[in-house]
């Protein structure tokens, strides 16, 4: 009875601090959205290349977030398998060094425009706070391992906004368990660290969803259909993501710091091309839940490049995750599907763009991470409406189904695999 409590004080005390510094975290790569825009804005506005100055702005920030690598590997990509392998004991948990390497690195990447989300760095740091506060507490090796990773998941929790997925996050995708332990760690970490967020950001949902109704229960099949084809499509993007790693990796001759810079150039390239098609994608992601109205080829234009510089930018040795990008995926997928229906079928599928999309992003999010409680709770929480709740089991179960049966693992266990397989 005493363990417990002192596991679940060490947590909460954990959770503030990975509260105000997630927090901090997240108003800064919002800044850093803004300034972005505004910049290609200025930019595209001078006389002679002035374009170049976007592409040598999201050059220098990959760069240096390259280097921040350099000086802490550990710090590479999400950190979510990092995150596994500990608490399975393969990897030894992470030192609290690890915590301003992933903050400075997360919004030097980040922040310059790459494709990559906010929820990998914040559940890394999440971590090491949580690891650190338990060796304070003199908690044996076994409660580290489950302390970073009850904190992993209050990092999840303030990236999106979504205690509750947080705790689902570490209980259906890390420990694939229930220990009592570890929920409680989880949820008071959660919930302090979200509450202390809130000080720092407010207390909004991520998105702010237009009043939609519940679609007809007629329609299920057709969402049955949307989320048979997004697990294919799920299984693509994993495979993708795993393709260019293994390609950058091989070329051995181009120093990680000088690859960080290539792929910062190019994904500054796309940033004058289309703006919203770079970064976490949250912006875009608010355009379509808003209800928003793009043309068709715009729509195809932002996936494809999404769905392209996402697993580009995570193959650079720099620090980012895969979670938001995932979901601006989605929800660009759900309005494609929709408008391709009302091509073929004019009448008034238009009207379920909105909730396509928010299916698409729960569906998509369930078929390359394979964990579907956590992916359709977050995008509740997310999104603060239950609208389209059957649809979105039908669509996300659907969807897991069909990449099992193709044979696509997920992709946070097929990168753990890979980076022990490097050690």
């Amino acid at each position: 009875m005493r363990g417990a409590v002192l596991v679940c004080v060490t947590a909460a005390i954990a959770g503030t601090v990975i509260g105000f510094v997630g927090g901090a975290f997240r108003w800064l790569l919002e800044a850093a959205d803004r300034l972005r825009v505004d910049l290609v804005g200025w930019a595209l506005g001078l006389p002679g290349p002035g374009w170049l100055i976007p592409v040598a702005a999201a050059a220098i920030g990959a760069t240096l977030a390259a280097l921040v690598v350099r000086w802490e590997p550990l710090a590479n990509g999400s950190g979510i398998p990092h995150v596994e392998a500990v608490f399975h004991g393969q990897a030894p948990p992470p030192r609290i060094r690890l915590l301003p390497a992933k903050f400075i690195g997360g919004v030097l990447a980040i922040g310059s425009g790459l494709v990559l989300g906010r929820e990998g760095p914040t559940v890394h740091m999440g971590a090491a706070i949580g690891a650190q506060a338990a060796r304070r507490a003199r908690l044996p090796d076994s409660e580290i391992r489950m302390m970073q990773t009850a904190l992993g998941g209050a990092g999840l929790a303030v990236a999106f906004n979504a205690p509750i997925g947080g705790t689902l996050f570490t209980i259906e995708e890390v420990t694939k368990s229930v220990r009592t332990t570890t929920v409680l760690a989880t949820i008071f970490a959660a919930s302090t660290a979200v509450g202390c967020a809130h000080l720092v950001l407010g207390n909004d949902a991520e998105f702010r969803l237009q009043p939609i109704d519940e679609p007809a229960l007629a329609l299920l099949p057709l969402f049955v259909v949307f989320g048979l084809l997004t697990g294919c499509l799920g299984a693509l993007y994993n495979s993708l993501v795993l393709w260019f790693l293994d390609r950058v990796t091989a070329v051995r001759r181009v120093p990680a710091v000088a690859k960080a810079t290539i792929t910062g150039a190019l994904i500054g390239l796309v940033m004058i091309v289309h703006p919203q098609a770079v970064g976490g994608g949250e912006s875009l992601t608010q355009m379509l839940l808003g209800g928003e109205r793009f043309a068709m080829a715009v729509i195809v234009g932002y996936l494809v490049l999404r769905f392209l510089a996402g697993p580009l930018s995570y193959a650079a040795p720099v620090v980012g995750g895969l979670f938001a990008p995932l979901l601006a995926v989605g929800a660009l997928w759900g309005v494609l599907f929709v408008a391709a229906i009302d091509t073929v079928w004019p009448g008034d599928a238009t009207s379920l763009a909105v909730p396509m999309a928010v299916v698409g992003m729960a569906a998509f999010f369930g078929a390359t991470v394979r964990a579907p409680l956590t992916g359709m709770v977050l995008v509740i929480e997310m999104t603060a409406s239950t609208a389209v709740l059957v649809p979105m089991l039908a669509a996300t179960g659907a969807a897991v189904l069909a990449a099992y049966l193709i044979g696509s693992p997920p992709i946070y266990d097929s990168l753990r695999q890979r980076s022990l397989s490097k050690t």
